[in-house]
């Protein structure tokens, strides 16, 4: 029987939307991680943050991407954890951090609509979310 993971601090569950999306396809690259670091030693939410919970937050995800039902019982945790006024905060980085490649494959982009689904965020805010990803990411 699988354990119970702990409970997620609300930047915790910020840090394991990023990771999900980051692993949604299976190879966490480089340019997802520095997205990853950039967005925590940046954005205020962040600010009292340590850092150093991001690899057992990851742990935390990866173990629950190994579960039957592992990716419920991820937004459940997330949910959980943030308020309803961060749920388009947590869209944003995620679409960011999906966005940093340049590329968004099949697998990131269910994830992205799962965690649309799951945050009830709505379609025109979705829609302007992502749009701002993709000019923030557009490469020459």
């Amino acid at each position: 029987m699988a354990q119970t993971p702990p409970s997620l601090t609300p930047q915790d569950a910020l840090v394991a939307i990023m990771i999900a999306v980051s692993a949604s396809d299976e190879q966490v690259r480089t340019s997802d991680l520095m997205a990853i670091q950039r967005i925590v030693g940046h954005l205020p939410i962040f600010d009292s943050y340590d850092s150093d919970r991001i690899g057992p937050v990851a742990q935390i995800v990866f173990d629950l991407f190994e579960e039957d039902e592992g990716l419920d019982a991820l937004f459940g945790l997330i949910r959980d954890a943030l308020e309803e006024r961060l749920f388009e905060t947590a869209y944003a980085i995620a679409c960011d951090v999906a966005a940093a490649d340049g590329t968004l494959g099949q697998a990131e982009l269910r994830l992205l609509e799962e965690i649309r689904h799951e945050l009830q965020i709505d379609r025109l805010h979705a829609a302007a979310i992502e749009r701002g990803a993709r000019a923030r990411h557009l490469r020459a």
